[in-house]
This record gives structure tokens, sequence and C-alpha cells, in this order.
């Protein structure tokens, strides 16, 4: 594996899902590359369904906390940033795998920066109040309604260091040549 080759699987090797941070802003320039990435994403006939809302008031990320039902959702008050993905599903049928790619870049551009970030599943999900996690990120953002929740990327400066994976990791009998 030459050097570039090897720089940017140590990116996927150390991605991980960070929930707990410093409470240190994230720097402007880092947050702006991280949504660069998203907006360099692949899609669909270059269709480019979606949108991202950025959220970065404190206020607004405790009112978010509460979108999930179970727990996942719970770090989003103690973030800096949390970044909305939605879709256009009229503009697209596949703004769920679109949205899913800026999901994936924005995540791998915040790990290779050093931001802990953590991909918070939106779509078909409960939020605490009983309504849906979409309906409850929808009237509280005001997204319009042709625009579907595919997921949250919260973000911070890490409060936690978790182990690169390694190689050796990898699951590579899940790969199957010419048949399962």
């Amino acid at each position: 594996m030459n050097e570039n080759n090897q720089e940017m699987m140590d990116v996927f090797l150390n991605r991980r899902s960070i929930r707990s941070y410093t409470g240190e802003p994230v720097p402007m320039e880092k947050l702006s590359q991280i949504i660069m990435a998203g907006l360099s994403s692949a899609s669909s006939r270059s269709i480019r369904p979606w949108d991202l809302i950025v959220v970065r008031d404190k206020n607004m990320l405790i009112n978010l906390s509460g979108c999930r039902l179970k727990g996942s959702s719970r770090m989003l008050a103690g973030a800096d940033a949390a970044i909305i993905v939605v879709g256009n599903e009229e503009l697209s049928d596949t703004w769920v795998e679109d949205c899913s790619v800026v999901m994936a870049n924005m995540h791998l551009m915040a790990s290779a920066l050093g931001v802990g970030s953590c991909w918070i599943q939106g779509r078909g999900r409960d939020a605490i109040d009983g309504e849906s996690t979409e309906d409850f990120i929808r009237n509280f953002l005001q997204f319009p309604s042709e625009c579907r929740l595919e997921a949250i990327l919260s973000l911070g400066m890490p409060d936690e260091q978790i182990p690169a994976r390694s190689m050796e990791e990898l699951p590579f009998s899940k790969v199957h040549i010419n048949k399962y």
C-alpha cells in the first residue's frame, strides 16, 4: 500500500463514534471543512437531493437531544454542533442513499480533523414525546414537507479516546468472491 493509500486507510480505521465532548468549541475552519466534505458527496445523477441544517445554539442542541426515544441523541446536549441531513424525496428516489453518503463523508472528515462525531439515526425512529423523530425535528427546525429526515451528525471536541481499529479486526469473513 502506498503512502497516500495508507493515509486514507488510517482515516477509515481511526474513525470512531465519539459521544462525549469537552465543551471546547469546534473551530469554524474545521466545521467548514466538515460541511465541505458533505457538500462534495457523490449523489445519484448528481441531483444532490439533500440539505444540511447546522445547529450551534446551545439551547437548540439541548432541545434536539430529546429527538430520540432511546438515549442515542442525549449527547447533543453536550455537543458544540449538530448537522441535520434531510433529503427531498420528490427530487430523487435515492435520497436515503445520497444522504447517507453525505453523513459518511462528514463523519470521516470530522475524524480526520480530530473532531469527535457520532451518527444519530433519525429516519424511522421515535422521539421521547411519542411523535416520530422526523416530526419532532421538522416541527423544531421547520424544514419543508417534501424533505425527509435521514440523520444527525453530533460534533464536538472529543472527551474520550477510542483506539483505532487494526487491520486484523476487519471482518474479512464477510467478503464473498463470485458467490455467497
